[in-house]
C-alpha cells in the first residue's frame, strides 16, 4: 500500500471513536455535542468527503418515511422530504465559492441540522422532537425517542437482460410504489460500473418527472423533491468515491419509490411533444420512446435574443397555460437550443422568487428555482433521450408558481435601484452594505446595495462569494444554502445576458426567506471553534 493511503487509512481508524461518538450524538438529537465532535474531527485532519459520508452513514437510516403525505381523520397532510442529504450536496457547491479557511462551514451546518432533521415522520405527529415538530417542539419527557428505521437497507437484486429493458423495468417498479423491489433493482443496476451513468441518469429522470399538478390552496405536494435528492446521490456519489456510497444510495435512491407519486405533468409534456413538434392528434394507443424529431432538436445550437427571452418569461408567469407551452415549442422549431431556454426559464423562475413577499411564502417559489436549477445540471451532466419533454414540466412548474403566488397575494413587483449616492461608495463599501442588509434581513435594502454593486462595474466573483458565504452562515434550515447556492451556481453557467438578475434573486431570498431561533449560531460555534473572527 503507497504510504499516503497507509496514512489515510490509519487516519481513518483512529478517527473511529469520534465517529462513534458523532453517530451518538446525532442520534441524540444533540446538536451541539455533534458540532464539537465535528471541530475535533477538523482539528485532526480529517478530510470533508470522509466527514460527509460518515455523516450519511449515520442518518441514512432515519430520514426516510413511510410515505409523504397522511390522512389524518379524513384530512391529507404532506408529510416533508428529507434536508440532510441536500443539504450535504450543497456543502460540496458552496464550500467551492469560499476561502480555503471557511471550506468547512458548509458542511458545518448540515451537522448542526441532522439531529433536528430525523424521522421526520414522527415529528409530524409530535411524537419526536426536530425541525418539523411545529418547528421547535421539545418533547415533555428529558430523553427523546429513538429515530425510527421505516426502510431497512436491502441486498441487490441481479436481473439479466437488456440495460435499457431493466431500466425501464426499474421505472415501472417505481411508478408502482413497490420501494423494496425497485431499491434492490436499482443496487443491482448500480453494480455494473460500466453502466454506472445510464443508471444514475435513469434516477435522476426518474425525479425530474415526479412533480404534482397543482399548487394553489394545496399543501401536499412533492415540488421536485425526488429530483434534489437523486440529484444529491450524484453529486455525493462523486465525492466521496462510488466504491464507499452504499450509504449515499441507501438515503437517496430509496424514496423514489416512496410514494406519492404525480407523473401527470409529465405525462402532459409527453403529450406536448405529440401535438406541438409532432403535429399529430393524441390517441389512445400507448405510446413510447422518442421520436427522431424529438432527438434532433435536442442538438438545437441557437441562442435566444433579448426579445425571446422576455417573451418566454412573459408567458411563463404572466399568461394561463397553454402559452408557455407554445411559447418553448415555437422556439425549438426555430433552432434554439434546449439548453439556452432552460436559461431562460431560470429567468423566470428567479423574478418569482424576487417578486414574492413575505418570509413565509417562499415554498413554492424557491422549490420552483430549485427544479430550473437541476434541469439545467441534469442536460449538463447526462444524455437522457427523454429530457427534451422536461423543459415543458419546467414551464409547468414555474407557471404554477407565478399564478400561485399572484392569486395568493404574494407577488409584490418593485423596481429595483441602488440607494442614493450609492455610486460614490467602493466596491468593499458597497460588499458591507450588502452584508448588514443580509443580516438584518432587509430584503429590499439587500437587493438594492447588490443591485448598486452590480451598477459599479466591480468584479462580479468578489459578490458571488459574499453571497454564497451569508448563505451558508444563515443556519436552521438547509434551504437557507440550496438555493441561493442553485442561483449562483446558474449564474455561472448561464449564457443569458440578463444572467445577474439571478444574484438579485438570491440576495433577495437569503434576506427573506423565513428564519428559525438563532440562525447564525451554527456559524459563530464554528468560527469559535476554528479561530475565524469573522464569523463570531
Amino acid at each position: 500500500m503507497p504510504a499516503q493511503a497507509a496514512t489515510a487509512t490509519n487516519g481513518r481508524q483512529n478517527a473511529a471513536g469520534l465517529y462513534r461518538e458523532l453517530e451518538e450524538r446525532m442520534l441524540a438529537r444533540d446538536q451541539e455535542g455533534g458540532s464539537r465532535v465535528y471541530y475535533e474531527l477538523l482539528r485532526r485532519g480529517r478530510p470533508l468527503p470522509e466527514i460527509m459520508a460518515e455523516a450519511v452513514r449515520i442518518h441514512a437510516p432515519y430520514t426516510h418515511v413511510p410515505y409523504h403525505q397522511r390522512i389524518d381523520d379524513g384530512f391529507p397532510n404532506f408529510v416533508n422530504n428529507d434536508h440532510c442529504l441536500l443539504s450535504s450536496r450543497a456543502a460540496i457547491n458552496l464550500q467551492k465559492m469560499l476561502p480555503e479557511k471557511l471550506a468547512g462551514l458548509p458542511l458545518a451546518q448540515t451537522i448542526w441540522y441532522i439531529p433536528s432533521g430525523l424521522d421526520i415522520w414522527n415529528q409530524k405527529i409530535l411524537k419526536a422532537p426536530g425541525h418539523y415538530a411545529t418547528r421547535g417542539y421539545k418533547m415533555p419527557n428529558t430523553e427523546p425517542p429513538k429515530p425510527v428505521v421505516y426502510w431497512p437497507d436491502q441486498q441487490p437484486l441481479r436481473e439479466s437482460g437488456p440495460l435499457n429493458e431493466r431500466l425501464n423495468n426499474w421505472l415501472t417498479l417505481v411508478e408502482r410504489g413497490q420501494v423494496i423491489d425497485a431499491y434492490r433493482v436499482f443496487l443491482g443496476l448500480m453494480e455494473e460500473t460500466e453502466h454506472r451513468k445510464e443508471v444514475l441518469a435513469q434516477l435522476v429522470f426518474a425525479g425530474m418527472i415526479d412533480v404534482q399538478d397543482r399548487m394553489l390552496f394545496n399543501r401536499s405536494y412533492t415540488t421536485g423533491h425526488k429530483a434534489y435528492r437523486a440529484r444529491s446521490v450524484v453529486e455525493i456519489g462523486n465525492a466521496i468515491g462510488w466504491d464507499n456510497a452504499h450509504d449515499v444510495i441507501y438515503a437517496g435512491a430509496l424514496d423514489i419509490a416512496v410514494g406519492p407519486r404525480w407523473h401527470s405533468v409529465y405525462e402532459m409534456a409527453c403529450n406536448v411533444i405529440t401535438i406541438f413538434i409532432e403535429g399529430k392528434e393524441v390517441h389512445a394507443v400507448p405510446q413510447g420512446g422518442t421520436t427522431e424529431k424529438e432527438g434532433a432538436l435536442l442538438a438545437n445550437t441557437g441562442s435566444l435574443d433579448e426579445s425571446e427571452t422576455e417573451e418566454l418569461i412573459d408567458a411563463l408567469i404572466d399568461q394561463h397555460e397553454p402559452a408557455y407551452i407554445e411559447k418553448i415549442s415555437a422556439l425549438l422549431l426555430a433552432g434554439k437550443s434546449p439548453r439556452r431556454i432552460i436559461d431562460a426559464i431560470q429567468l423566470a423562475a428567479a423574478q418569482v422568487v424576487l417578486e414574492t413577499v413575505g418570509p413565509n411564502n417562499f415554498s413554492m417559489p424557491q422549490h420552483t428555482y430549485e427544479y430550473c436549477n437541476t434541469i439545467g445540471w441534469f442536460y449538463d451532466n447526462f444524455e437522457h433521450p427523454q429530457r427534451l419533454k422536461l423543459l415543458y414540466v419546467a414551464g409547468s412548474m414555474v407557471n404554477q408558481a407565478a399564478w400561485n403566488q399572484r392569486s395568493s397575494g404574494w407577488l409584490k413587483p418593485e423596481p429595483i435601484r441602488a440607494p442614493s449616492g450609492a455610486d460614490r461608495r467602493s466596491g468593499a463599501q458597497l460588499i458591507e452594505r450588502l452584508e448588514a442588509a443580509l443580516a438584518g434581513l432587509n430584503p429590499p435594502e439587500a437587493v438594492a446595495w447588490t443591485k448598486a454593486y452590480l451598477d459599479s462595474g466591480e468584479d462580479r466573483s468578489r459578490l458571488v462569494g459574499r453571497l454564497a458565504l451569508m448563505a451558508t452562515r444563515v443556519g436552521n434550515d438547509p434551504h437557507n444554502q440550496e438555493i441561493p447556492q442553485c442561483m449562483l451556481e446558474d449564474y455561472n453557467k448561464s449564457q443569458s445576458d440578463d444572467r445577474e438578475r439571478l444574484l438579485l434573486a438570491s440576495a433577495h431570498i437569503t434576506a427573506a426567506h423565513r428564519k428559525y431561533g438563532d440562525f447564525f449560531e451554527a456559524s459563530r460555534r464554528f468560527g469559535e471553534a476554528m479561530g475565524l473572527a469573522e464569523l463570531h
